[in-house]
């Protein structure tokens, strides 16, 4: 009895330690993240939006390239069926190419804190396109998360001027909230892949950089960045499209429950805010603010309609 209980309180212990360096792994990877809408619009200034997009995902597939190399999976990228083949050239055509090709697009027409928070509709997004995709119901409280959501959106794009509905870049908000469409239709697509996530996301941005080669070569011609630009693009690469993802996959591994670590990502948007105000130098508006607090709020509400069926379920 004294040895059980001597190895129960271990691997409570374990359990605990395995469960901290989850949420340090999954903090770091949100921070990165949070990160991101400062670089893309620093990166801008310098780079055109698809030098920019060229240039991060070079630098993306050689960081996971070097990552699978170094934990002796570079076999495992390759040792693929047709079916699976194919499905890494559809996703690597919405994600990176498509989708962040739309979104640094929505960043040189729009600001930061705007292009940011549009973009993190996607789970929205991605509720749609599941009921209209897999046949999943939406009931009443799906509707209203939608709704507020939206509504949030709405906010953000007319800068709190509802009454006239008056959008400063109409094709900037279109394209921001493109690009959710994009990454909800590249989440349902990984969702059925049921290989190794580091392997396949590595194949996916081989991918991806072949489709922005062969559309640079077609339509720009590559340009060799300035040192700032340069830099901008090793940094997307490497913390947006490369490494994060990683350290991400690490967090939910060692977390004992994934919802836990999940969560965490909610803090992004709102660090975000706090960056770009940092180091973009962008006021940042009352009514950027009140739209994000209204798309949690709605993405929350389909979190917890969720959790309510499952528990149903059980």
């Amino acid at each position: 009895m004294f040895f059980l209980c001597v190895l129960t309180k271990a691997s409570y212990i374990c359990a605990m330690q395995t469960q901290k360096k989850a949420y340090l792994l999954a903090l770091l990877a949100v921070l990165f993240w949070s990160t991101m809408s400062s670089a893309f619009k620093l990166s801008l200034q310098f780079l055109a939006f698809d030098q920019l997009l060229f240039w991060s995902v070079v630098f993306a597939f050689i960081a996971l390239t070097g990552i699978v190399s170094i934990r002796g999976q570079l076999k495992k990228v390759f040792l693929i069926n047709k079916a699976e083949f194919l499905r890494s050239a559809l996703m690597g055509l919405l994600n990176p190419f498509a989708y962040y090709l739309v979104l640094f697009k929505a960043y040189e027409l729009l600001r930061a804190q705007e292009a940011g928070v549009l973009n993190y509709s996607w789970p929205v997004v991605l509720v749609i396109l599941s009921a209209l995709l897999l046949g999943q119901r939406i009931d009443l409280k799906g509707y209203i998360s939608i709704f507020t959501s939206f509504f949030g959106l709405l906010v953000i794009s007319t800068k709190g001027q509802l009454s006239s509905l008056h959008f400063e870049s109409p094709l900037g908000v279109s394209l921001a909230i493109g690009s959710a469409f994009f990454w909800a239709m590249y989440w349902i697509i990984n969702l059925k892949d049921r290989r190794e996530s580091l392997p396949k996301i590595t194949l996916n941005m081989g991918f991806g950089l072949f489709y922005i080669t062969i559309y640079m070569l077609l339509f720009r011609g590559i340009e060799i960045p300035s040192v700032n630009g340069f830099l901008g693009a090793v940094y997307i690469g490497l913390f947006e499209m490369g490494i994060t993802f990683v350290i991400w996959l690490m967090a939910l591994k060692n977390s004992v429950n994934t919802a836990k670590v999940s969560n965490l990502i909610f803090l992004s948007p709102f660090l975000a805010l706090f960056f770009i105000r940092a180091f973009v130098g962008e006021p940042i508006l009352p009514s950027t603010v009140v739209g994000l607090i209204l798309i949690v709020a709605g993405i929350l509400l389909q979190q917890l309609r969720r959790r309510v069926k499952t528990r149903e379920m059980v």
